[in-house]
């Protein structure tokens, strides 16, 4: 049928910030492609470990690439990202591991979650990779939740539940998932088609998954080409 709505599943997680252009992207082509967006929150840590690969910030002309890279594609996608003080330590020696399963737990948390696992999400990657502020602590990941609308009673119980067996669980499985699809980095998004799976790696395929989906690309800001139109 014409009319039925593509699934595109985002494995994300918020210390990558090559992921949070794709998830801005994803986010934004919501209303603008027929498809039902799949945000799918999953650990980085144990996509690399899963895969042997190695990250990019651990090779020196890499990692000074990345820095020049990043720059650039921030203002392409309008996406407020910017370099922590300490990238090594923010990436590598904090991690994400709490952050990722407190998104766990609130898209665990009950049906209807998807808008709230997108905001408590943003204002993670708003943290880490627009002010330069930890993601790790109880109190910073309380914070993001408050700026996420969330209220505070509710996000007392999510702490809580990000700490249980099943939320730990559920965090791992999703990243064995990935695994399973073929993941070694973030962005991993798939498209469901006509009965398949397209796997895509990376922000910078946006243009080739609309030709796969049938659908067309009007650059990372399609609001502003749209209007330009």
């Amino acid at each position: 049928m014409a009319g039925t709505r593509k699934v595109i599943e985002l494995f994300y997680d918020v210390v990558s910030p090559y992921t949070w252009l794709g998830f801005e992207v994803l986010c934004r082509y919501r209303n603008v492609w027929n498809i039902d967006l799949k945000l799918r929150p999953a650990f980085l840590g144990g996509i690399m470990q899963g895969s042997g690969n190695k990250p990019p910030g651990l090779v020196p002309n890499k990692f000074a690439y990345m820095g020049k890279d990043l720059t650039r594609l921030a203002q392409y996608f309008g996406v407020p990202l910017g370099f922590p003080a300490n990238p090594f330590e923010a990436m590598f020696e904090k991690g994400s591991l709490p952050a990722m399963r407190f998104v766990t737990a609130v898209a665990e948390s009950g049906e209807g979650r998807e808008a709230d696992v997108e905001k408590v999400s943003r204002e993670l990657w708003m943290r880490i990779w627009g002010r330069d502020e930890d993601i790790t602590l109880p109190a910073s990941i309380s914070e993001a939740g408050l700026k996420a609308g969330l209220p505070a009673n509710e996000i007392e119980e999510l702490l809580k539940l990000a700490g249980s067996p099943k939320i730990k669980e559920k965090l791992k499985s999703s990243t064995q998932e990935a695994l399973g699809y073929g993941a070694f980095g973030f962005p991993l998004i798939i498209c469901h088609v006509n009965g398949k799976k397209e796997m895509f790696f990376g922000s910078d395929r946006f243009e080739l998954m609309a030709h796969c989906i049938g659908e067309q690309w009007l650059g990372p800001q399609p609001a502003t080409m749209s209007a330009k139109m």
